[in-house]
């Protein structure tokens, strides 16, 4: 892994990094946002994501940290059965009830989390009643298509920026397994700034693309500290996020990354919809 503070070539050290771990099979990390339901309508951004799953290779499954389930303690995915997505939101049509995505369990790597989080000092239950929510399967399905890899969905216990953080470092000797590891929020997340008649190319609000040049930045320069403490460090910080849950998940992400060796940072997809920032890295 490359050592964190070189970020002179982003450019140049992603296509070598892009490049070794199609050799290697190590997958990255991944912090993504995700999209509403509706991202399946607008083709550039399921084009973006499409293309972002060929620059590495098919992992062996998939480790889902979604900014839509917050459970204590540490929860796990059903691994026995298959069950119901879970729509996990309101007012939509109804051909959005209806998307299916049939991926593998993933028993194996549940086992193997549990057994890392465990020595960390987590306690870790399973929910065999749980699916995959939107935050986990809307942008898996324009990813892996196909939904021929194991996924496997693990709740944040706490929104606490160094937990998380912590927890996301106990987890890093997946990628040796093959493991792709998805933290899946939102880079802004205020849904007061969604105006669906402005269209979704609208220019952003200001506090919007503020936000999104700081964290552009902080993590090109893999700025953790000022990442964990973004509420102080970072411009329009409650506007953007008047709460954590859909940044959160990129602590998740960074511990991961930064556990294996280093954080270096490659902007993946960026641009903003309805507002919101879509930007998503890839962590090598």
């Amino acid at each position: 892994m490359c050592a964190s503070s070189n970020f002179v070539d982003a450019s140049s050290i992603y296509c070598y990094l892009g490049s070794m771990t199609q050799q290697t099979g190590t997958p990255p990390v991944l912090f993504l946002s995700h999209g509403a339901p509706p991202l399946a309508d607008d083709q550039r951004w399921t084009e973006e994501l499409a293309s972002w799953s060929g620059t590495f290779q098919k992992p062996k499954d998939i480790l889902m940290i979604s900014a839509h389930w917050e459970n204590a303690p540490v929860t796990l995915s059903a691994t026995r059965q298959k069950n119901e997505l879970v729509y996990d939101f309101w007012g939509f049509e109804q051909r959005y009830y209806e998307v299916r995505y049939d991926a593998p369990l993933a028993p194996d790597l549940a086992n193997e989390v549990e057994r890392l989080t465990s020595a960390h000092g987590h306690h870790v239950a399973r929910d065999e009643s749980r699916g995959l929510d939107h935050g986990a399967y809307v942008p898996l399905k324009e990813m892996f298509p196909e939904a021929d890899v194991p996924v496997v969905q693990m709740s944040m216990p706490t929104l606490d920026p160094t937990g998380l953080f912590e927890l996301g470092k106990s987890l890093a000797p997946l990628r040796d397994r093959g493991t792709l590891i998805v933290g899946s929020g939102f880079t802004t997340h205020n849904l007061r700034w969604f105006n669906p008649s402005a269209g979704a190319d609208a220019a952003p609000p200001s506090a919007s693309s503020e936000f999104d040049h700081w964290a552009e930045e902080a993590m090109a320069h893999g700025d953790v500290d000022s990442i964990l403490d973004f509420l102080h460090k970072a411009p329009a910080a409650r506007e953007a996020h008047p709460r954590s849950e859909h940044w959160a998940p990129l602590y998740v992400a960074l511990g991961a990354a930064y556990a294996s060796g280093g954080i270096e940072a490659k902007t993946a997809i960026d641009g903003f919809w309805f507002g919101l920032s879509k930007r998503s890295w890839t962590l090598s």
